[in-house]
């Protein structure tokens, strides 16, 4: 598994554990005392360090390759998957599969990033980051959840909606600008859930939602830390510093009251246990559908407008 920077001291003494363990079962000698004080060292080290990690420690967190994709959460979170392909103008985008699910036995329309653990996968995922047709397949399928009074779940996990000239000529601004202001009167209840990078307007086209989640080590920011450092120091080696200053972390956009709540992951990040990050979701998922599901439409539609109408609101003491 690919080993972080920091988790180093981590990886170190857990193979002086296993020379310990090696070494008793090999030469039959009683080494317990010694295999359950570096136990509790090794799980003193991991507490220390996964209770304290940077925002930038979660930014690398949030793009390990191991971390669970959009159709990992689908195989292990949903079920009766039927994916729906095409924009009915210009084609299919792989960046953003979606389609009909269920989740608790709810029917629900899922739609969310997917990316590509190699270099074929993600040449054919386009790393995440999805084309206008990518965004306007999104939206068709919203309309539709509205047509058959269905929820509407989003699983956001990209770097940014894909900046090349086909992208540009399509319209990519427009295409994701339409998403914004289309999601805001959708009359079902929409969740969005950032499951590991949510970058930009890429995110933020499937993002508007009644009620914006986040996995513990995700970050969601206008820009990524490089592209800030980049501006800001002229540099991309700041990237640390950038991603401490923009507040990019789940617990800063907590407490600023841009989302709406963050979903705990395993220690050391979701990669680590698949299928508990996927409870975890599923539950965070269907606990804050069966709140919006109380509400009326109109109520529904003037909570949300209420939610987006705060951002950015300030005060001068």
């Amino acid at each position: 598994m690919q080993l972080l920077e920091f988790e180093k001291p981590i990886a170190e003494l857990e193979r002086e554990l296993d020379k310990l363990r090696t070494k008793a079962a090999s030469q039959d000698i009683d080494m317990s005392g010694e295999i359950s004080k570096m136990e509790d060292k090794l799980a003193e080290t991991r507490m220390r360090i996964y209770q304290n990690l940077t925002p930038w420690q979660r930014v690398q967190i949030a793009r390990h390759t191991q971390r669970p994709f959009m159709l990992d959460y689908i195989a292990h979170a949903f079920s009766d998957f039927c994916e729906l392909h095409g924009d009915r103008r210009i084609g299919d985008d792989h960046a953003m599969p979606g389609g009909f699910a269920r989740i608790g036995g709810r029917r629900v329309v899922v739609i969310g990033h997917q990316k590509g653990r190699d270099t074929k996968e993600n040449l054919k995922r386009n790393f995440g980051s999805a084309h206008p047709e990518g965004y306007r397949k999104a939206l068709r399928l919203m309309k539709l959840a509205e047509k058959f009074n269905l929820p509407v779940v989003t699983l956001i996990d990209t770097p940014g909606a894909y900046p090349g000239i086909g992208a540009e000529e399509r319209n990519i601004a427009e295409a994701i600008a339409y998403n914004l202001r289309e999601m805001m009167l959708l009359k079902v209840p929409v969740i969005a859930v950032v499951l590991g990078e949510g970058g930009s307007g890429g995110a933020l086209g499937i993002g508007i939602a009644d009620r914006v989640l986040m996995l513990e080590n995700a970050y969601y920011s206008v820009i990524s830390p490089e592209g800030c450092a980049a501006i800001l120091w002229k540099h991309r080696k700041h990237a640390p510093e950038a991603a401490e200053a923009m507040k990019l972390a789940a617990p800063d956009l907590l407490k600023l009251g841009l989302i709406d709540g963050y979903i705990p992951e395993p220690t050391g990040g979701a990669h680590h246990d698949h299928a508990a990050t996927s409870n975890a979701l599923k539950e965070a998922i269907l606990t804050n559908l069966a709140e919006l599901e109380k509400l009326s439409t109109e109520e529904l539609l003037e909570a949300r407008y209420q939610k987006f109408r705060k951002f950015g609101e300030w005060e001068q003491v």
